[in-house]
């Protein structure tokens, strides 16, 4: 019996050591964005800031076509995000709708805090271990809604806000283009779908 309590006593403070560390460490956070399936966006700006701190252009832009939910999401492209920003300006384009959009998020005052608490992940070979949810996520979707997630991998996102888009005044011919080509990828499917503003 003294065996086995000595045992559970090891195993609890190392977990409680491993969790602790994360105190001390730097964690180095991460920035993406993600749409819908088959409802593709192109982010104009994505704009960070750390009032009194810095002000910054984002590591995101461009092409947002992956990933919302699913096997797959929430999870985009994007990169490094320091310091950690207390607000955070989107402006984007959504091909399905032909419309421009802006967002104002003023990110949480303890959302780095709750990022920084050890999460559940797991290795390739299904190691279980504790890492900062370390990846903020903002999910682009028609109707203009924003989705923000956190998450160290797909097994453990957490939705931790919504923001209501403006739609914002833009030519739509600036876009011609890529519309075009994404038409003659996914225009088939809009027309059976159609394009929901609801239910994201």
């Amino acid at each position: 019996m003294r065996i086995l309590i000595a045992i559970l006593m090891c195993v609890i403070t190392s977990l409680l050591t491993g969790c602790a560390s994360w105190g001390d460490e730097k964690v180095h956070w991460d920035i993406t964005v993600a749409a819908p399936e088959h409802y593709h966006m192109w982010l104009i700006d994505a704009h960070l800031e750390k009032s009194g701190v810095r002000s910054w252009r984002g590591p995101v832009g461009g092409g947002v076509e992956c990933c919302w939910k699913g096997d797959n999401g929430p999870f985009g492209s994007g990169g490094s995000m320091d310091p950690f920003p207390n607000l955070i300006a989107l402006h984007w384009f959504s091909f399905a709708e032909q419309k421009y959009y802006t967002a104002l998020i003023r990110v949480p005052l303890d959302l780095e805090k709750r990022m920084s608490e050890p999460a559940l992940t797991y290795t390739p070979k299904g190691d279980a271990r504790y890492l900062p949810r370390y990846n903020l996520v903002l999910g682009l979707a028609p109707g203009g809604e924003v989705v923000v997630w956190i998450m160290s991998q797909l097994s453990n996102a957490v939705e931790v806000l919504r923001v209501t888009a403006k739609e914002v005044p833009g030519d739509p011919a600036d876009f011609a283009g890529l519309t075009k080509s994404y038409l003659e990828e996914h225009g088939a499917y809009l027309k059976e779908h159609g394009v929901p503003l609801e239910g994201w």
